[in-house]
């Protein structure tokens, strides 16, 4: 059985309008200087020697497959091609090159399932064009969250940002705030704590996690004083976390939970919303944070940004946060975080 060290991460290209094709060649351009893993990018082959053309980046890619990726590295990207018509007209998506897209996210997940790949790391795609293409997932984490149910049990996907030792976890995302305090449920707080505990553990070699809760109302509640969610849903499912054994505490008022003091006594916090949680990230992290799937049988991390059409195609863009999606997934999936944890 081969050593997982010796097996490269899967990358899918993600949006070719986008740039994340730019990002991933300019980092394997740099990639003696950045000591990066081997990788192997799914995608055309054709449309991203093009795009590299483009850039001014003077780029072997090869044809490939996970059992040659890591061979190859050194000299030539390894690029495990997918047919279909793929433009390279940077800011322009089209619905022509979503079926790629798709097949590149299906089969490097496929290969990350069984072990010819260790980690995925996923570019930025773009749903509304993915739609027209037959695309029938709400977004891009449920998509792999389907790809991994082999068995009949789904996944419970859950989105955390990482930044260092700082970690949020938004409880409900792409929702309506008007929609979100009905959506904070008693099942739905004790399920996320559960995935976050036990990942933390076997993810990040952190033997005994501490997970803090945000409130959702201004002052947690003040008891019920302001909103009765915080003492009547958020307490009550804290408090079983911690009937489980697990170190959890909340509700904690947002205002002081995310004062960076209060923050790092914990490994984890989770927040009640889309931007209760990405606004403290982004606010230190801007361009580092790397956006962590856990809950699935497989790791799989992504740059905290979107397409940006604006930048495609020009070479301008912080590679900053796909760097550390690649690097996170690289720890996470060699063992790096488990030995840490035991010395």
């Amino acid at each position: 059985m081969p050593n997982p060290r010796d097996l490269p991460l899967a990358i899918t290209m993600g949006e070719p309008a986008g740039i994340g094709p730019d990002l991933v060649m300019r980092l394997y351009a740099d990639r003696d200087q950045l000591g990066l893993p081997p990788f192997i990018v799914y995608g055309h082959l054709d449309f991203l020697k093009a795009r590299a053309e483009r850039l001014g980046l003077k780029l072997t890619l090869a044809p490939s497959d996970p059992a040659n990726a890591t061979a190859v590295f050194a000299e030539a990207l390894p690029v495990a091609h997918i047919d279909g018509l793929v433009p390279d007209k940077p800011g322009d998506p089209t619905p022509l090159s979503g079926k790629v897209v798709i097949e590149a996210i299906a089969r490097a997940t496929d290969a990350t399932l069984t072990g010819a790949t260790r980690g995925l790391v996923t570019a930025p795609i773009h749903k509304a064009v993915l739609y027209t293409a037959g695309f029938k997932h709400p977004g891009h984490t449920e998509f792999l969250a389907a790809l991994c149910d082999r068995d009949g049990t789904p996944a419970m996907p859950v989105m955390m940002l990482a930044h260092e030792g700082l970690r949020v976890i938004p409880a409900t995302i792409h929702v309506p705030l008007r929609d979100v305090p009905g959506l904070i449920t008693y099942d739905l707080l004790v399920e996320t704590g559960r995935v976050v505990a036990q990942s933390l553990r076997t993810r990040f070699g952190i033997a005994a996690p501490r997970l803090g809760f945000a409130g959702l109302n201004p002052h947690a509640g003040e008891g019920g004083a302001i909103g009765r969610e915080d003492f009547d849903v958020v307490y009550p499912a804290v408090q079983q976390l911690v009937h489980e054994g697990i170190d959890a505490e909340g509700p904690i008022p947002a205002d002081t939970l995310f004062y960076l003091p209060h923050w790092r006594r914990f490994d984890a916090v989770i927040a009640m919303y889309h931007d209760q949680a990405l606004i403290p990230i982004k606010t230190v992290a801007f361009d580092e944070a790397v956006n962590v799937t856990l809950g699935l049988p497989i790791v799989r991390t992504s740059p905290d940004h979107g397409t940006a059409f604006d930048l495609a195609g020009t070479g301008n863009g912080s590679t900053a946060s796909f760097l550390a999606a690649i690097r996170l997934a690289d720890r996470l999936t060699n063992g790096a975080m488990l030995e840490a944890a035991a010395e």
